[in-house]
């Protein structure tokens, strides 16, 4: 067995190693590309199952700044006494339970979305909190009443927030 003998096995060998080379750059290109196909069906059946529980979620958060407007809140709670500082903390209370009935929708919704919702409910109660120090106000009746008229003047916090919700759910659709 020769150098010649040798040189003829590789001849006949180097057509057989490109050509597996080829059929194992192919074979891997189309697993790689199977792979991306399959990821991109998985990801389109999960944002077509989530985007049902993002909308619902949007709907809850939309309610619940309707819901802490003081325009539908303060109406809709009526004080059970004359005292002022016992209806704001109604109010407030009422604020913050209708808050953590919603807590679980801040999986669905971004981090600014959520912040912004956090924001107008704090901001609710801020503005809440400044007109019960008001001197003029003494009793749950002109609490109501200063509270309504201070919303003519300008806008609700909860405005502000569905302002940004209707926004977010805009994009949704981009």
């Amino acid at each position: 067995m020769g150098v010649e003998n040798i040189l003829d096995y590789l001849a006949y060998l180097l057509p057989s190693v490109v050509v597996a080379g080829i059929a194992y750059y192919f074979f891997k290109t189309h697993t790689q590309h199977f792979e991306q196909l399959k990821h991109f069906e998985i990801n389109a059946e999960l944002k077509k199952n989530a985007l049902p529980l993002r909308l619902q979620a949007y709907e809850r958060l939309c309610l619940f700044l309707e819901r802490i407007s003081p325009g539908s809140l303060v109406p809709r709670i009526k004080p059970y006494s004359d005292d002022k500082n016992d209806y704001e903390n109604l109010l407030i209370k009422t604020i913050e339970q209708e808050f953590e009935h919603n807590l679980a929708q801040q999986v669905y919704v971004s981090n600014k979305c959520w912040s912004v919702l956090k924001a107008s409910k704090n901001a609710t109660i801020n503005m809440i909190r400044q007109i019960g120090m008001k001197e003029h106000v003494t009793d749950a009746n002109k609490l109501r009443e200063e509270i309504l008229t201070n919303l003519l003047d300008k806008e609700s916090p909860s405005d502000t927030g569905l302002a940004f919700l209707k926004n977010e759910v805009g994009k949704l659709w981009r």
